[in-house]
């Protein structure tokens, strides 16, 4: 599974995005398809394809019910919903499809009728075109034996719901060109998915983890209830087995995967065969349980746990697929509070040793770990690294919370910083974001609860969220931001940090800390006010109203050193600021400066009413950083300012709030 570079949007596209896919399959699944691509590229026109008129008319008017719906949430403009419901065109006939560029099978799964539709795709389209199927666990080289053309053929499994589900595993098989590989990467990257490569096996890598596991919870029905395992696996999953399993009328496809498996590799995958007798399971929703006795909660809990360290290993162990991606995947697809390996990092290896001994005895003939527990933590879980022509570009990937950084995100940049920044043979660093809609949406305030009320703590907290940015601050290698997309808060004070910044002409900047009712600690109070001192009034309305600042004004400022149209151009204009900035680096100046602040209206630019308490700890550690002797005594202004803000009413309120997915209400706070 070589691949040019970790971070998919750094290769060079082999060709354009697509301007007309079509998708065979009108029912289930294939809209859903085709809705995620209408809305990442509303210009697209796309074909749907079926045997049934009924089935294509039902998909098209799935189109009009998903973008109204989307409209009425806010999460769609009109514009946009026209555009999404045009250049659609439903078919009965494969020659309408001649011209399309991309042709996406997602169709039932049986493996003759797969044949024959690819038969009838390639008798029509173009020597060009791409042709992928959507299986979830039929290998590639099962599906394409007969093509003519299998280099431009392979799987890209989506995940339900498709058009909202950011996960789709793109197959390496031996017989597709890389190329196409590396160009679904890119196209799937490009349009707001997370594409994922495995290995050309049965049920790929992220369905061997999900059926092993409702196959196991079906197994564990001699000792235990379903709504019981359901309770038991709540530990560690979103939404139990059996109730997943009601949700995608599962029954009958754990049958026919873990059947494959058996064939393949072995009769230990034998479905269990209470799957063909039972159609809807009596079991718990998400955030309900019943009371499990604590011997049968042990055994289910071990055993579930086994197997998913089990068919977790054996994807390593057999290069299926990689550590990072595993992990992110069963996150994003599955609906795992955590990936299988940081679950087997955060029990140890005792635990972990226990739940796949007692599969080994229980389940004789499932994989087990051929390596120390310890190889299979050695990675970074949070960042991709490439190298470009000695410049070191560091992906932040946390995808499903818009990259945003957490305490192990920043000590995985930090190693890999110190791993190379003595490294003769690298000039520097880019730091971008994964995608094309963030760099960083912040910093994960998850551990900011536990400190509400405690000065000293909150202070000490923002000491240590700063031992990145402190580290950026001594060194005398380059380090350049590439925004490609928003930066808020946290994310903003790193961009601020580092040597330059570049931006792609659509990203904006924003502090949003105020609405929260806390001050930004790490920098944003600090920084602004001595390296762009003539955007003094800028920031301080980013600062006190939480006010939006477009790149393209970012860069008339010159906070942003240049601006570029796509993200291909933004990463060359990135490494060669780096190269610009060798050996010229200026460091941020201890001296004080002199700071102007207007009285304000306790109100965001959006109109939200504002913490008065919150404004005035923001200005004052404002003025005494300004004041401050060195530029170390001013950050410490901004800790200390940080920990002042935490022990407000206010704080209470905008954590609280934010945690309960509403608006903050400062009316009673101030």
């Amino acid at each position: 599974m070589t691949r040019a570079y970790a971070n998919p949007l750094l290769a060079a596209p082999a060709r354009a995005l697509p301007r007309a896919v079509a998708i065979i399959g009108a029912g289930t699944i294939g809209p859903d398809i085709g809705y995620y691509l209408k809305s990442a590229l509303p210009d697209l026109k796309l074909y749907l394809v079926d045997v049934s008129q009924k089935a294509v008319d039902s998909a098209l008017l799935r189109f009009q019910d998903y973008s109204k719906k989307a409209v009425a949430r806010g999460k769609m403009s009109e514009a946009d919903a026209v555009a999404v419901t045009s250049n659609l065109v439903g078919t009965l006939d494969y020659a309408d499809i001649a011209g399309c560029d991309w042709v996406i099978e997602a169709a039932t799964e049986n493996l003759t009728l797969k044949r024959k539709i690819f038969a009838q795709i390639e008798a029509v389209v173009r020597p060009d075109a791409l042709i992928t199927s959507n299986t979830s666990s039929l290998p590639a080289a099962q599906i394409f034996s007969a093509l003519k053309r299998q280099e431009r053929a392979t799987v890209t499994h989506f995940f339900a719901p498709a058009w909202r589900n950011p996960a789709v595993e793109v197959i390496a098989w031996e017989e597709t060109d890389p190329a196409v590989v590396e160009y679904l990467r890119w196209v799937f990257c490009t349009t707001g998915k997370v594409p994922l490569v495995t290995a050309d096996v049965a049920c790929f890598m992220l369905d061997r983890i999900f059926d092993n596991w409702c196959n196991e919870a079906a197994l564990l029905l001699d000792r235990a209830t379903a709504a019981e395992i359901d309770s038991v696996a709540a530990e560690f999953v979103h939404a139990g087995p059996f109730f997943v399993l009601n949700l995608a009328r599962g029954n009958p496809i754990i049958t026919e995967t873990n059947t494959l498996q058996a064939e393949m590799e072995g009769e230990h995958y034998i479905p269990a065969p209470v799957f063909r007798s039972v159609d809807t399971w009596v079991t718990v929703p998400p955030g309900k349980r019943v009371e499990v006795a604590a011997d049968t909660a042990r055994a289910v809990r071990e055993r579930l746990l086994g197997i998913l360290f089990s068919q977790s290993v054996d994807i390593i162990d057999r290069k299926i697929g990689e550590l990072a991606d595993l992990d992110l995947g069963c996150r994003l697809a599955l609906g795992f509070r955590n990936g299988p390996l940081d679950l087997m990092k955060s029990l140890g290896e005792q635990a972990t040793g226990r739940a796949l001994m007692r599969l080994r005895e229980e389940r004789p003939g499932m994989p087990m770990p051929t390596r120390p527990f310890d190889a299979y933590q050695d990675f970074l879980r949070h960042i991709l690294v490439d190298d470009l022509d000695g410049v070191k570009v560091i992906t932040l990937r946390r995808p499903e919370a818009m990259n945003a950084l957490h305490d192990e995100m920043n000590d995985e940049i930090l190693s890999v910083i110190r791993r190379y920044e003595n490294d003769p043979r690298v000039t520097g660093f880019v730091l971008t974001g994964y995608g094309t809609r963030a760099f960083c949406a912040g910093a994960d305030i998850g551990r900011f609860v536990d400190m509400l009320g405690d000065a000293p703590a909150a202070a000490q907290y923002a000491r240590d969220c700063s031992r990145l940015l402190v580290h950026l601050d001594r060194m005398n290698k380059p380090v350049v931001a590439a925004l490609n997309g928003m930066a808020l808060g946290g994310g903003l004070e790193l961009a601020m940090r580092c040597h330059a910044i570049v931006a792609v002409k659509h990203a904006w900047l924003q502090l949003p800390e105020v609405t929260l009712g806390i001050v930004p600690g790490i920098g944003a109070m600090v920084v602004p006010y001595r390296r762009w001192p003539h955007a003094t009034a800028t920031f301080n309305a980013m600062l006190r109203q939480a006010e939006r600042l477009k790149a393209v004004r970012a860069h008339e400022l010159g906070i942003v050193s240049a601006l570029a149209d796509d993200y291909s151009s933004l990463i060359r204009m990135a490494t060669a600021r780096v190269r610009e900035l060798s050996n010229t680096l200026v460091p941020i100046g201890d001296a004080p400066v002199a700071v102007s602040i207007d009285a304000v209206e306790a109100r965001s630019a959006g109109g939200q009413i504002l913490s008065r308490e919150c404004i005035a700890i923001m200005e004052q550690a404002i003025r005494d950083a300004a004041a401050a002797p060195s530029f170390a005594a001013a950050l410490e202004a901004g800790y200390l300012a940080f920990g002042r803000s935490a022990c407000t009413a206010a704080a209470h309120e905008g954590i609280t709030s934010f945690k309960e997915k509403r608006q903050a209400d400062f009316s009673k706070t101030n």
